[in-house]
């Protein structure tokens, strides 16, 4: 057990000292909180953030992340090319109900609303369609084949 003044921890809330035995644990965490305060005070200081980075605006992104390198787009670009090339492999009526599930972000029940079709069977058609391009996925000369 250690004895703490709490009016050293936190002197806006405690105007007199206050001291309370904690036990060793209780106390490293105190500090290991203090420490996470005083690093994100840091981190909003050199960001510039003088404000929340919970806001969610996402500022923290801009500030965190970096940009993509060159390559990187082009690997992106190559990437959706192969996937878009592999989904036009597909029935049409897959690679629509593919392309409105994943690229347009609609439910299922939505897809079926607008074919006038039953909610199980576009499941279906959306689950065969993906099996077929894992499928080809892993075997690249299908790819390229038509």
């Amino acid at each position: 057990m250690v004895k703490i003044n709490l009016r050293e921890l936190y002197p806006d809330v405690y105007k007199t000292d206050v001291f309370v035995d904690v036990a060793e644990e209780v106390l490293a965490a105190i500090r290991g909180q203090e420490q996470d305060d005083a690093a994100y005070e840091r981190r909003k200081f050199r960001h510039k953030a003088h404000y929340s980075l919970n806001r969610g605006d996402g500022i923290e992104n801009d500030a965190l992340n970096r940009p993509l390198t060159p390559e990187e787009i082009l690997e992106q670009k190559q990437l959706r090319e192969e996937v878009y090339a592999a989904l036009m492999q597909l029935t049409a009526i897959q690679a629509r109900r593919i392309y409105a599930r994943f690229y347009l972000g609609m439910t299922v029940a939505e897809i079926a609303r607008i074919e006038g079709a039953d909610r199980r069977r576009v499941w279906e058609s959306i689950r065969r369609g993906l099996k077929k391009l894992a499928r080809r996925w892993t075997q690249p000369d299908n790819l390229t084949a038509a």
